[in-house]
């Protein structure tokens, strides 16, 4: 998306309720999806061999929680900010990364494809990368909130890696 002055007016009026709405549910959906593909994810999360650097795994579905909040408050400012025309390449980048998000978890925990859910997470990363940077364009404070969620593919990108290569047989 090029940067011109219109971006950079000032938010709109229009609250864009139907947005919200439309991306409360896709991500949710996302969650609902990657849920179902790791309903005995954490049994087989702690049957695998793990780096020392390893969360448990309580810790993600709180992480999640905050990060998909994170997301979907992030797209709905850019919708605000710019208006649900102008957003569309943005909500593209999102709607794309919220499908590769989910896609992960069924290559990791449903079909056990450590090189597969390594692939897929480094895409992931990049339509990230890629979702920020277009948020960012949108509004500065939109970015913001997606950086801890860059950070968490990336981290999770290397957990990925460590996995697959610790537990060769497995995944």
């Amino acid at each position: 998306m090029p940067m011109n002055a219109a971006m950079f007016t000032a938010p709109s009026r229009q609250p864009h309720w139907a947005a919200l709405a439309v991306l409360i549910v896709a991500t949710a959906l996302t969650a609902a999806i990657g849920a179902y593909a790791s309903i005995d994810a954490k049994d087989y999360y702690q049957s695998l061999t793990q780096p020392a650097w390893a969360p448990p795994a309580g810790v993600f579905g709180p992480v999640w929680t905050v990060l998909y909040a994170m997301m979907c408050a992030a797209a709905w400012l850019v919708v605000r900010r710019i208006g649900t025309e102008r957003s569309r390449p943005a909500m593209l980048l999102y709607g794309t990364q919220l499908l590769l998000n989910a896609g992960w978890t069924w290559l990791f925990f449903h079909w056990h494809t450590g090189a597969w859910a390594f692939v897929e997470v480094l895409v992931l990363l990049l339509f990230v990368a890629l979702t920020l940077v277009s948020f960012w364009r949108a509004r500065a404070l939109c970015g913001w909130l997606l950086l801890p969620y860059l950070a968490w593919v990336s981290f999770a990108s290397a957990l990925t890696l460590a996995m697959w290569r610790l537990n060769p047989g497995v995944l």
